[in-house]
C-alpha cells in the first residue's frame, strides 16, 4: 500500500547516508519513493512517541506492521540513541488487547456498534445538550499527546463552530506553571534557550528534574559533556534521591514548598555580595511584584486575578531581606553555607550557567511564582540568551509544546500567545477561520481541574476525552471518578487505542489510531516541531482522532469549518499563518518532510536556536545585543518578580505526617496505558511501590517487601515498601509512581492549584503509612 511507504529509507543504504549529524544536509526521500530492503523490510522516520524530548527514532515496517525500532542517527535531538521506552516502541501498537471497534454503554455494558451508530449517538447528545443547556455545557479534553493537526481542528471545532472555550488538555496538569511562567517574564511562551545548552555549558542546576528517569536521553547529552569537560558540575536541587542525585555533583536536599525561598535567597546573596550584572539590569529589565496570599484553587468556580505593579530595584532589594541564608537553612533544611556557595556558583562570571526543571516547579501551588524566580536568578547575573546559559522547563509530552502550547488549545489560548479575551486576537483568528468573531467567546471557562468539578456538579453534561486518561490522572480522583458516573444527564466519551480507567467510565468508546498509522506534527520542548507520514494501518475499525474531530463537526452542521482534501497539510498551512512576522514563524510542510526537525521561529528558511539575542533571532536587529521583544508594555524588557515563599495549603501533621509525592519511574510513561502493554517494561517495573526512609520504616515496624497502607484524607491505597530501591526518600517523606492503574495513588491527591496557571500540585500533600492488616 502506497501509505505505508511514504517517507521511508532504505535500510541497506542507512549507514552510509548517516554520516552528518544535525538535521542539515538530508535527503529523506518524498512519499513513494522508498524501496524495500532485504526481507521486505523498509525504514521511515518519525520522533519518538514518548515524553518531550523529541527523539528522532527509525521505524522498520514489513507486512505492514511495525517490527523494528531504532535511533534515528541524523537526528540531532538523540543523534541515534533511544532510552528504554523508545527501543520498544513497536511494542507500544499491538497489545492483545487493543481496541478496534467503537463501543456504546447498553445496560451498563460496553458493546459494540458501527461508527455511525456511536458517531450519530455523540452527535445527538451535543446537539441536545447545547439546545438545552447552551454551548458551554459541553466540553472536550485532550493532551500534549494529541498532533498538531488534532489539536488544532478541536479547537476550531469548540471555539470557533460549537461557540465554547470549553476545551482543555492535561498540559494543565503538568505545564501551565511553565507557561505562565514563561508570559509573566517574557511575555512569550517558550524558552530561548535550546538542547545545545546541554553541550555548550559547564554549570547545570537541576530542579525537581529527575531527568536520568524523566528525560533519559537529554541527561545523556548532560554527562557526555560532563565526560569531556571535566569543569562540568551538575547540582541537583531535589525532595528526594533518585538516580539523577546518584550521577550529580552536588545533591542539595530541601524540604518541600521551600524552593521558594531558596531561590529568593540565592537572588539575596547574588545582591548582597555585589554579583549582579548592572549594565544587564538597567538596560534589559523591569521589576514588579503582584498579589501575595492567593489562596491555593481548593474551592470550586475559584477565580484569581494577579494585579502586577512596578517597582524598583530597590524596593526588590528590600523584599529579599526575610530570605537571608540563616533564616532559609531553618526553613529549607539547606545550610547557609551551601546556599552562598550555590549562589556564588550561579553567578560566577566564568561559569555558563543552565537551570533545567520539570514537574516539581511546575506541579506546585505557587508554580508560577518558583518559574519567576528561577528566571530572576539568569536575569540577575545576565546569564541568558546565550548558547550555555539559560533557564528551560523541560516536557514531558510529545506535543505539549507543539499542540497545546503553540496551537493554544487551553480555554483561555488561541495559536501564537493569542488569548480569547483579546478582541484583536479574536478577530485575526476569526479571519483566518473564515468566521465571525462573535463567534469565540472572550471569556475562557475551566481550567482542567475546574471542568471535572463542573462535570461532577452537573454544569457540563457532555464530556469528550481524546489520547488521554483522565479519570487515573487527576488529583483528588474519586471524586472524579463518581462524578463521570452520577448519570443525570451526564454523557462521557473517551477515544483510546486501549481500555482504561477512563474507558471504564465512558458512554462510548471510540478506537483510535496511534503514532504512525496516521500522519502527524508534535513540536518538542526547545520549539523544534517535528513531522511523519502515516506507515502502517491502525487495527481493525480505529480511526485517527483528527478524522473523528471533523466527523462529529460535520455532523453538527459545522462541517464548512474543515473544507480539506489532504487536511494535514492544509490544516499546517492555515494554522501557521498565526504565527507569521510575530517572532512564532514557523516553515511550509515540506521543510518539515525534508528534515529532522525546525525550531521557531524559522524565517527565510532558517531555524532559531536562540531567541532575543543578535546574531541569532532575526527578530533582534544588529546593535540591540538582547531585546525581549514579545514584551512590548514594558519596553521590551523581561520581568524581574518580588514573589515570596508561603507554604504548601496541606503540610504533615500529627495525623498525617508524612509528605507524599508522585511521579515517573524510567519504564513507565504517564498512566502506563502504552508501557504496561509492553512484556519487557512491565517485567522490569510491574508495578508501583511506596519508596520510604528507612529509618522511618523502621519506627513504624515495616520491612522491605511488606504492604503497606498509605493514606490521605482522600483516600488510601496499598502497595509494597521499598526501603532502598533506586529512589530513596527522606525522612518524612514517601514517593510513588502514578503509572499503575491498579493502585491509584492519585486518589490521596490534593486537587490544589497554582492559582494563576491552574496546574495542581502532585507533589505535596500529607499522607500517614501503616502496615496493611
Amino acid at each position: 500500500m502506497d501509505v505505508s511507504r511514504r517517507n521511508f529509507i532504505k535500510a541497506s543504504a542507512a549507514a552510509a547516508a548517516f554520516a552528518a549529524v544535525g538535521g542539515k544536509g538530508l535527503n529523506p526521500l518524498k512519499p513513494g519513493a522508498a524501496e524495500a530492503a532485504e526481507g521486505g523490510l523498509t525504514w521511515g522516520k518519525a520522533p519518538c512517541r514518548f515524553c518531550g524530548t523529541g527523539c528522532g527514532v527509525l521505524v522498520g515496517v514489513r507486512d505492514g506492521k511495525v517490527v523494528a525500532i531504532k535511533g534515528d542517527p541524523q537526528a540531532p535531538v538523540n543523534k541515534g540513541l533511544n532510552c528504554v521506552k523508545g527501543y520498544f516502541l513497536s511494542k507500544v501498537l499491538n497489545g492483545q488487547d487493543r481496541l478496534t471497534t467503537p463501543l456504546i454503554r447498553k445496560d451498563g455494558k460496553l458493546t459494540p456498534a458501527t461508527w455511525d451508530e456511536a458517531m450519530t449517538l455523540i452527535a445527538s447528545k451535543f446537539k441536545e445538550s447545547i439546545e438545552k443547556y447552551g454551548p458551554d455545557s459541553v466540553a472536550i479534553y485532550g493532551s500534549g499527546q494529541w498532533t498538531i493537526f488534532e489539536g488544532y481542528a478541536a479547537s476550531k471545532l469548540f471555539k470557533g463552530g460549537i461557540g465554547t472555550n470549553n476545551i482543555e488538555v492535561n498540559a494543565r496538569l503538568c505545564m501551565a506553571s511553565a507557561v505562565t511562567g514563561f508570559m509573566t517574564t517574557f511575555a512569550s511562551d517558550e524558552p530561548m534557550g535550546c538542547y545545545d545548552d546541554l553541550d555548550l555549558g559547564d554549570t547545570y542546576f537541576l530542579w525537581g528534574a529527575n531527568m536520568a528517569e524523566c528525560h533519559p536521553i537529554l541527561f545523556s547529552r548532560l554527562l557526555t559533556n560532563r565526560l569531556s569537560n571535566p569543569d562540568v558540575k551538575i547540582i541537583d536541587f531535589a525532595t528526594r534521591r533518585t538516580r539523577t542525585s546518584l550521577m550529580a555533583d552536588r545533591y542539595v536536599k530541601f524540604k518541600p514548598q521551600t524552593d521558594l525561598a531558596l531561590l529568593n535567597a540565592i537572588a539575596y546573596v547574588i545582591i548582597r555580595d555585589g554579583l549582579h550584572d548592572e549594565a544587564f539590569i538597567k538596560e534589559h529589565v523591569v521589576f514588579k511584584k503582584g498579589k501575595e496570599n492567593i489562596g491555593y484553587g481548593l474551592e470550586d468556580k475559584f477565580k484569581f486575578a494577579d494585579e502586577p505593579k512596578g517597582i524598583s530595584f530597590e524596593e526588590y532589594r528590600e523584599s529579599l531581606k526575610a530570605y537571608t541564608p540563616e533564616k532559609v537553612a531553618a526553613l529549607s533544611g539547606v545550610p547557609a553555607e551551601t546556599i552562598v556557595e550555590m549562589a556564588h556558583l550561579y553567578a560566577d562570571k566564568n561559569r555558563k550557567v543552565t537551570t533545567l526543571w520539570t514537574m516539581g516547579f511546575n506541579q506546585h501551588t505557587r508554580g508560577t511564582w518558583v518559574n519567576n524566580l528561577a528566571y530572576n536568578v539568569h536575569l540577575l547575573t545576565g546569564k541568558i540568551c546565550r548558547p550555555g546559559e539559560n533557564p528551560m522547563s523541560l516536557t514531558g509530552q510529545p506535543s505539549a509544546c507543539g499542540t497545546t502550547r503553540e496551537v493554544g488549545t487551553f480555554t483561555h489560548r488561541l495559536p501564537a500567545d493569542m488569548v480569547v479575551m483579546n478582541p484583536e486576537h479574536r478577530e485575526k483568528t476569526a479571519k483566518i477561520w473564515g468566521i465571525d468573531p462573535k463567534k469565540i467567546p472572550a471569556k475562557p471557562t475551566y481550567n482542567a481541574t475546574e471542568m471535572f468539578r463542573a462535570l461532577d456538579r452537573g454544569d457540563i453534561k457532555v464530556i469528550w476525552s481524546q489520547v488521554t486518561n483522565p479519570f487515573q490522572s487527576l488529583p483528588n480522583l474519586n471524586r472524579y471518578r463518581k462524578g463521570a458516573r452520577k448519570g443525570e444527564g451526564r454523557f462521557v466519551i473517551v477515544s483510546d487505542m486501549y481500555p482504561t480507567r477512563s474507558t471504564e467510565q465512558a458512554d462510548v468508546v471510540l478506537p483510535s489510531a496511534s503514532w504512525v498509522e496516521k500522519e502527524g506534527m508534535f513540536g518538542n520542548a526547545e520549539r523544534r516541531t517535528h513531522q511523519w507520514f502515516k506507515m502502517v494501518d491502525a487495527p481493525g475499525e480505529a480511526k485517527d482522532d483528527l478524522w473523528q474531530t471533523m466527523e462529529l463537526a460535520r455532523r453538527l452542521g459545522y462541517g464548512s469549518l474543515f473544507p480539506y482534501q489532504h487536511p494535514q497539510r492544509e490544516i499546517w498551512e492555515e494554522y501557521r499563518k498565526f504565527g507569521d512576522g510575530q517572532g512564532k514563524d514557523l516553515a511550509p510542510y515540506d521543510a518539515y518532510v525534508e528534515s529532522r526537525g525546525l525550531r521557531w521561529p524559522v524565517v527565510n528558511g532558517q531555524e532559531t536556536r536562540y531567541r532575543y539575542v543578535e546574531g541569532y533571532d532575526p527578530y533582534v536587529k544588529a546593535g540591540e545585543g538582547v531585546k525581549f521583544y514579545k514584551n512590548k508594555p514594558d519596553h521590551y524588557r523581561a520581568v524581574i518578580w518580588a514573589r515570596p515563599y508561603e507554604p504548601a495549603p496541606e503540610q504533615p501533621d500529627q495525623h498525617y505526617p508524612f509528605w507524599l509525592c508522585t511521579g515517573r519511574v524510567l519504564e513507565h510513561w504517564h498512566t502506563g496505558t502504552m508501557t504496561g502493554r509492553v512484556p519487557e517494561l512491565k517485567r522490569a517495573y510491574p508495578e508501583a511501590v511506596c519508596e520510604i526512609n528507612p529509618d522511618d520504616a523502621k519506627k513504624l515496624g515495616i520491612k522491605q517487601g511488606d504492604l503497606v497502607r498509605v493514606s490521605s484524607r482522600r483516600g488510601s491505597v496499598v502497595l509494597a515498601a521499598d526501603l532502598n530501591g533506586r529512589g530513596k526518600a527522606e525522612h518524612g517523606n514517601v514517593f510513588v509512581a502514578f503509572f499503575d492503574e491498579n493502585k491509584l495513588i492519585n486518589e490521596l491527591c490534593l486537587d490544589a492549584y497554582c492559582p494563576i496557571s491552574g496546574e495542581p500540585d502532585y507533589k505535596k500533600c500529607a499522607v500517614k503509612v501503616e502496615k496493611a492488616r
